[in-house]
């Protein structure tokens, strides 16, 4: 299994393929078994991580509202 940073890579590079106005979460980007085989704990560091990488850096992810269970939703802006 990769670690976490390799995990962050790969979500960030799995943003590309939304869609203009998209919204998801974090755990939308994965395959259900993929996602599953991740760890609680490393699924919890890699929300914090992307977060962290959306309210860093100047792409065209932001953070809006989270859900009722506390998930962070996130939308595609204009590129």
């Amino acid at each position: 299994m990769p670690g976490v940073n390799d995990i962050l890579n790969i979500a960030i590079k799995e943003t590309e393929f939304l869609n203009q106005g998209e919204v998801f979460l974090v755990r939308d980007i994965f395959k259900g078994y993929e996602w599953n085989r991740i760890s609680r704990s490393e699924r919890l560091l890699l929300g914090t991580l992307f977060l962290n990488y959306v309210n860093t850096s100047r792409g065209s992810i932001q953070a809006i509202e989270k859900t009722s269970s506390g998930q962070q939703k996130y939308k595609i802006n204009v590129r």
